[in-house]
């Protein structure tokens, strides 16, 4: 398959070409597009909104849009007021990726700060967007919306990143390496070069199991959350009909491709914030990603570049982590939240749905709270009236 041969099954989803995109790495993705939607008048102030782990543009990123005849409701991502701008990870399905991409497997890869620069080019320079964007988003996407922040710090009005980090914790990392490891051994992956008709599935329902014990905390378990809320009953039920069948819906090349994106999360690790940390940099073209990324030591000097990136961030930022969640648990955004000083502000989620609280819109309680403080946010910085 040639990259420009892709279609979108949604239709309202679009291509934006990025012709041979060089990546931080100093590789190069050749012939690569960005997969994006808007949502209402490109003349309203922006709104950037990218996707999440796993998640597509329309089937997983609507939930906090605000759509006719859809349930809840929300205020604060309105397309009658914005221009909402849902641009795709690479690696998702829709932007290149290993699953339309002629090289699969083998595509370099991408981390947040090349996917954020793509995102700007597609914003800028083939939306014309004028004057500085908001950018919110959930887990992945609050990792973009921090790399945004720190990467382009004249060009972000206000930043909403929730259920996410500016820096992918050691404790997360391990466990994205468990889910990375877990897939491989399957047989059928054949090293990437698996037939599409005859996937790894055994891996990908290991990769589903291992997610199990993370998505949602303890107390929404022992709470009887998946029976109250999914009608799954027992544990065997849960995995079966919950996180084998989402897991298996995947690509496992793609899985993977956003698994590296996840794991070298870092806004101190990009040129105007590196400084004397060469770690996540490219030392050569055709150079290597950080060791940090790769589970190497965390220097000193990391640390260092990871405080001026998030000093580096002038927009008020409204940092939202949930109370339960197992991935990005509200001590990691204390941390940030204090070296950002005066521009952060702390909400935290007050659930027992773990990472799931914020998102993808099945606790309708939790989205409604997130609704509000992201409305009360807009208003108190001028956002909306």
């Amino acid at each position: 398959m040639s990259s420009t041969d892709f279609k979108p099954k949604d239709p309202n989803v679009k291509l934006f070409n990025l012709g041979d995109f060089d990546l931080l790495s100093g590789e190069t993705i050749p012939n690569a597009h960005i997969a994006y939607r808007t949502y209402g008048d490109p003349n309203n102030p922006a709104i950037v909104y990218p996707t999440w782990f796993s998640g597509t543009i329309t089937d997983g990123n609507e939930w906090l849009i605000s759509l006719p005849n859809k349930e809840p409701s929300t205020r604060s991502l309105d397309p009658s007021r914005f221009f909402i701008i849902v641009p795709a990870l690479f690696g998702n399905g829709e932007s290149s990726s290993p699953s339309n991409h002629p090289l699969g497997f083998n595509l370099p890869r991408a981390t947040f700060y090349d996917n954020v620069r793509a995102q700007h080019k597609l914003v800028y320079e083939h939306l014309g967007v004028k004057g500085k964007v908001v950018v919110i988003g959930w887990s992945m996407g609050a990792g973009q919306t921090f790399q945004w922040a720190s990467q382009y710090p004249d060009f972000v009005r206000a930043a909403v990143p929730f259920c996410g980090s500016a820096r992918t914790a050691i404790h997360n990392w391990v466990f994205l390496e468990s889910l990375k490891h877990t897939l491989k051994l399957d047989p059928k992956w054949k090293n990437g070069q698996y037939d599409p008709s005859d996937p790894p599935v055994e891996g990908l329902k290991a990769f589903g199991t291992i997610y199990a014990g993370w998505g949602f905390s303890q107390a929404f378990y022992r709470e009887d959350g998946f029976n109250k809320n999914f009608g799954l009953n027992g544990a065997t039920n849960i995995l079966n009909n919950f996180w084998h069948a989402w897991s298996t819906s995947k690509d496992a090349n793609n899985l993977l491709y956003m698994l590296h994106t996840w794991q070298h999360g870092d806004i101190g690790a990009q040129p105007t914030y590196a400084g004397a940390s060469k770690h996540d940099l490219p030392q050569s073209k055709g150079g290597r990603f950080g060791t940090r990324g790769d589970g190497g030591e965390v220097t000193k000097e990391d640390d260092q570049a990871f405080e001026r990136a998030l000093k580096g961030i002038q927009c008020p930022t409204l940092i939202v982590p949930g109370k339960t969640d197992l991935y990005f648990p509200p001590e990691d955004s204390e941390i940030e939240a204090k070296v950002m000083g005066e521009n952060a502000q702390l909400e935290v989620i007050p659930s027992i749905w773990g990472h799931w609280a914020g998102g993808p819109g099945d606790s309708k309680q939790d989205v409604k709270w997130l609704d509000d403080k992201i409305h009360d946010f807009f208003k108190r910085h001028g956002i909306v009236q």
